[in-house]
This record gives structure tokens, C-alpha cells and sequence, in this order.
């Protein structure tokens, strides 16, 4: 990674974040993207001279077409690219907010889409490597999640084709799924009415959120070996291996006692916790709000 540059979007916090000081760590130069200008100018600082912040959305093609040219004047390039922005908002499909529901999809799929594309042409041009951040549930569609899974299972056909187009520059695209990590978003996402039910019927093993520093473990080795999945917990490979029959599968275990399940729709249609979610930054900003979560040192 040394004097390599990466690109990163949602890189205020979380994966984005937490990536961002792990690659700089090994000797790259990073270009944090995001929403909160505040907190990216605060990491890009902490990092040092090898890194730069640049505020903008993934919903707007051009800002980001804007921070990959000033990333290129910069560093001289982009060499690896992470598209990591992700939201959530919870509620059914039947009756969230369409604003909401949209929102989602304009930014944990078209968003990872138009990082690709604002990208792609420095990635292929330096033979590089593009990662877009998935998740479990591109192959596990929960409910109350629907706009969510929709988007994560959107991004992995996405990455599958783009992998397949790019490869005769040389260049590599992969996919990273990850179960529940201890971001932000999941805290949010977990203390929600609706879903705290929903959560306690879930294995111990999986709605326990599982450490973020051994996800980044899991980019790091991923960023460099080029490789076309990551994952973390472990169990996730075997999961999207069982694809098939794990819908199926979370489908009947969730409807075999479906009480749980039509409480968390009733708690989401009448409890109005979808008005209490930011319209921008989802559920995770009430995390942020209440307890800012710290940076990670590079091997935390």
C-alpha cells in the first residue's frame, strides 16, 4: 500500500473511518469523502499530510466526479477505491415514508453506482482495485429492512458484473458482506422499537455485533490481495455459499411464530419512530447524537 492512494466515501465513521486510518497506516495516501465535513476535515488532520478530506454525496454524481479529480491533483491518481456510504431507515415497505424507503436506495445502491462510475477511469487506467461494501443482507432479506437488502443485494450484482467488465484492464473489482459490526448504524438499527424483537430471535452468533476492528482486518487483507469477496464473521462465507436455502430458511423461522413479527410492524406503524429518524443520515444519527463513536487506532 505504500504510496498507494484510496479513495473512500462515508469516511466520518464506522468501515469508512476506521479503513481510512488502518491504509494510511500502511503507507497510502487517503482521500476521506463524506457528509459530515466537520469530522472528515478532524480525521483527514489526525492522519496527517498523506491524507485530504472532501465533502460530498453520493446521491451527486458531479461532487463526486469533483472529489476524485482533486484526489488525482493531489496524489497523482486513485489506486484503490472502497464505496462504503451506506444508510438505514426501519419500517415496512407497505407503509415507511416513500422519502425514506427512496433514500436508501439512492444512497446504498445508485450512491455505491455512481462511486463506481466517478472512479472507474482511474481504476482501470492504474490497474487498480475497487471494493463496495455489501453486506449479509444482499443474501438474507429481513423484514422491516426491505429497502436496505433491496439495495446491499442490488450492489452485489453490481460488483459481479463490473468484476467481469473490468478485468481485461487488469484492473480487480470485489464485494465485502459483512454480518452485524459494532458501528453506529447497527447500534441505531438495534435500538429501535421495531427491531429489538426481531433481534432476540436471531442466533446469538449473528445479532451479536461482532468487532469493527476485524472487519478492517478483513478489508486490509482484501485491499491487498485484490480479491474478489470479503467477509467477515467467518460464518459469512458459508452463508452465501447456502444462499439457496438460507432465505428460505430465515423465512420459516420467522414466520413459524410470527407474533414477534407483527409486533415490530405494529410498533413501526404506530410508535412514529420513523419520524424521528434523520432524513439524511438515517438511524445512525441518533447513535452519533448520543454517543460519538471514538476513531480507531490503526490496529485497535
Amino acid at each position: 500500500m505504500s504510496g498507494r492512494t484510496v479513495f473512500i466515501t462515508g469516511a466520518a465513521r464506522g468501515i469508512g473511518a476506521a479503513s481510512a486510518e488502518r491504509l494510511h497506516a500502511k503507507g497510502a495516501n487517503v482521500a476521506l469523502v463524506g457528509l459530515e465535513p466537520e469530522r472528515l476535515e478532524e480525521n483527514a488532520a489526525r492522519l496527517g499530510d498523506r491524507a485530504m478530506a472532501f465533502e460530498a454525496d453520493v446521491t451527486d454524481l458531479d461532487s463526486l466526479q469533483r472529489a476524485v479529480a482533486a484526489t488525482v491533483e493531489r496524489f497523482g491518481g486513485v489506486d484503490v477505491a472502497i464505496a462504503n456510504a451506506g444508510i438505514a431507515f426501519t419500517g415496512t415497505l407497505a407503509t415507511a415514508p416513500v422519502e425514506q424507503v427512496e433514500r436508501t436506495l439512492a444512497v446504498n445502491l445508485l450512491g455505491v453506482w455512481r462511486t463506481d462510475r466517478a472512479v472507474i477511469g482511474q481504476i482501470t487506467k492504474r490497474r487498480g482495485y475497487l471494493l463496495n461494501i455489501a453486506s449479509l443482507a444482499a443474501v438474507a432479506h429481513a423484514p422491516l429492512m426491505g429497502p436496505y437488502t433491496t439495495a446491499k443485494a442490488g450492489v452485489e450484482a453490481l460488483t459481479d458484473a463490473l468484476r467481469m467488465e473490468t478485468a481485461p484492464s487488469g484492473a480487480r473489482v470485489g464485494c465485502a458482506y459483512f454480518g452485524y459490526l459494532d458501528t453506529d448504524l447497527v447500534r441505531a438499527g438495534f435500538a429501535q422499537p421495531s427491531a429489538q424483537g426481531l433481534t432476540a430471535q436471531l442466533p446469538p452468533f449473528m445479532r451479536n455485533p461482532a468487532p469493527l476492528s476485524k472487519a478492517i482486518d478483513a478489508i486490509e487483507h482484501g485491499v491487498e490481495n485484490r480479491a474478489a469477496r470479503v467477509c467477515y464473521p467467518r460464518w459469512v462465507a458459508p452463508l452465501l455459499l447456502l444462499r439457496g436455502v438460507l432465505q428460505p430458511l430465515t423465512e420459516r423461522r420467522t414466520l413459524r411464530d410470527d407474533a414477534a413479527l407483527r409486533e415490530a410492524i405494529d410498533i413501526a406503524e404506530s410508535s412514529g419512530e420513523s419520524q424521528t429518524q434523520d432524513p439524511v443520515l438515517g438511524v445512525s444519527a441518533q447513535a452519533i447524537e448520543q454517543a460519538p463513536a471514538p476513531a480507531l487506532t490503526p490496529r485497535d
